[in-house]
């Protein structure tokens, strides 16, 4: 019998508060990655959460995960979404949650985040180090981590932030406000499956945005968890 082959292993932690989109959109378009990366082998694309039970969204919105944290043995890419304030807090000081984060890094290759998913991150110690972004209402709130060099404000908001870092760990890829997932997922399609891969989940999602209106965004003021 030929010995198992090890799926290529995205997970996207669940906590109370979540929001839907920083979920559900990854969701889509890495499971339209896992149909088009014929190269890869078998694709997994996991909701985790600390229990079996449905996890419940920032609007309300039940999620039922696939697994439970310590049921996922390794990780190729972390994907860490963000949360209303509450669930955000909570988040930010959930051991248990923050320890699952920083053992599937020392495997992962790729550790990323959406929206304030990055103070997940940052609590975790997984950015220091490292330039990243995140909602642009929360960039003070990133600032208060000493190690990071956040990107954003003044005028400047990035869509998503790669970096490579420079001791050969995982890459870190961080993304700005909820819809910023879309951008960010389909960049780490691009990185990892290619172009070819990318384009065609581009083309089967019709990721062509137009929004109808284009309201600026404001300078940052205070860190919206010090309120």
């Amino acid at each position: 019998m030929p010995p198992a082959v090890t799926p290529f292993r995205i997970v996207i932690p669940l906590y109370p508060a979540v929001d839907l989109m920083d979920v559900a959109a990854p969701r889509e378009i890495f499971s339209w990655m896992a149909e088009s990366w014929s190269a890869a082998g078998p694709v997994e694309v996991l909701l985790a959460a600390e229990s079996d039970d449905p996890v419940p969204t920032r609007d309300g919105t039940r999620i039922l995960p696939d697994v439970t944290f310590d049921a996922v043995p390794s990780v190729d890419v972390i994907w860490v979404p963000g949360a209303g304030l509450d669930g955000l807090q909570a988040a930010m000081a959930d051991e248990y949650l923050l320890e699952t984060l920083r053992g599937w890094a020392q495997q992962a290759r790729w550790v990323t985040s959406v929206c304030e998913g990055a103070l997940v991150l940052a609590s975790a110690g997984l950015l220091d180090g490292y330039q990243a972004t995140t909602h642009w209402a929360f960039l003070p709130c990133l600032c208060q981590f000493e190690g990071i060099t956040v990107i954003g404000g003044d005028g400047d908001f990035p869509r998503f932030v790669v970096d490579p870092g420079t001791g050969g760990g995982a890459v870190r890829v961080t993304g700005a406000g909820i819809s910023a997932g879309l951008d960010e997922a389909l960049q780490l399609v691009q990185m990892i499956a290619g172009d070819s891969v990318a384009e065609s989940v581009q083309q089967t999602i019709q990721y062509y945005p137009d929004p109808p209106v284009s309201a600026p965004l404001p300078v940052p003021g205070t860190c919206p968890l010090s309120s």
